[in-house]
């Protein structure tokens, strides 16, 4: 980390709204069976994501246009960013039209040495609660910082990449347990204005492969993670309290076919998300979603 005597962890807090007219955006980003929360009704997991965005001023990014770390981040000096993971308890859902507290705070700060070189992972904690104090949604993500990649020969040409036609809804179910999924640069952008994630490895096709070293537009980690919970919720397997653990394994890149699948597993049910072929698979995220009422202690 780059040497400073200024930052310390400390916790952000505001009071915001869910507002409802985020929420019909994700609904017609997915534009899957399930009905769509109005105003009133529980917000499903993870909607939080889009319903409580948190934009970046634009003279605060850098230039891969995530937020100048050394504020609320530590100031670490390794140029990549990824989404690792996390655990979301979801203890009473969040109702679309509610004023909620959210406090955020740096858990933790770990230097480690990876198969790519060095690392840290930073550990960010989040609470939401109702005015009244009730906690509602607590939520851990795992941010790993990494070093830089050089890109591999030529980058790649841009015309498939020009050519990727829309695909329409990003889910289809093929069966009892699995579904399909695929994605186009449209479902990226969406998403990405959806979520204020300003990283333009989803969106700019020439850094992500000419800087990066991508061989196409990353599909996001938290979008394969709400796509998977999103399976959950169209089977009926997602009851309203529930503990959800997942964890980014190995990217997804625009166009690839990926194929989403559930297994029961102790007091819920799992679900994992890969490409490649079935007899050798790559498992891009996985997931395991715990029923509250069963006790699942935290992990």
């Amino acid at each position: 980390m780059t040497p400073t005597v200024d930052w310390e962890p400390h916790t952000l807090a505001s009071t915001e709204v869910v507002e409802a007219g985020p929420v019909r955006a994700l609904g017609a980003l997915l534009d899957g069976a399930t009905p769509v929360p109005a105003v009133g009704a529980p917000l499903p997991a993870l909607w939080h994501w889009v319903a409580l965005p948190q934009w970046a001023a634009s003279a605060t990014l850098d230039r891969d246009r995530h937020p100048f770390r050394g504020t609320f981040l530590p100031p670490v000096d390794l140029p990549r960013r990824m989404f690792a993971g996390g655990e979301v308890t979801v203890h009473r859902p969040l109702t679309v039209g509610e004023e909620v507290r959210r406090e955020s705070r740096v858990g933790s700060v770990q230097e480690k040495n990876g198969r790519s070189g060095r690392l840290v992972v930073v550990v960010v904690e989040t609470r939401f609660s109702g005015l009244d104090g009730d906690l509602r949604v607590a939520e851990r993500q795992d941010l790993v910082f990494r070093e830089a990649s050089a890109p591999a020969g030529d980058p790649p040409a841009p015309e498939p990449a020009a050519a990727l036609a829309p695909v329409g809804p990003p889910l289809r179910r093929d069966g009892e347990e699995e579904w399909s999924l695929a994605t186009d640069p449209t479902l990226l952008m969406r998403f990405s204005a959806a979520t204020a994630n300003a990283h333009r490895i989803h969106y700019d096709w020439p850094y992500a492969t000419r800087v990066e070293g991508y061989p196409g537009l990353v599909v996001h980690g938290p979008l394969m993670t709400l796509l998977l919970v999103e399976t959950l919720r169209e089977a009926g397997a997602l009851p309203d309290r529930v503990l959800l653990r997942h964890r980014n394994q190995a990217p997804l890149f625009c166009g690839q076919p990926a194929t989403v699948r559930h297994r029961a597993e102790g007091h819920g049910v799992a679900a994992t998300l890969e490409r490649g072929t079935s007899d050798a698979p790559t498992t891009c995220t996985s997931l395991t979603a715990h029923f509250l009422e069963k006790a699942v202690p935290h992990a």
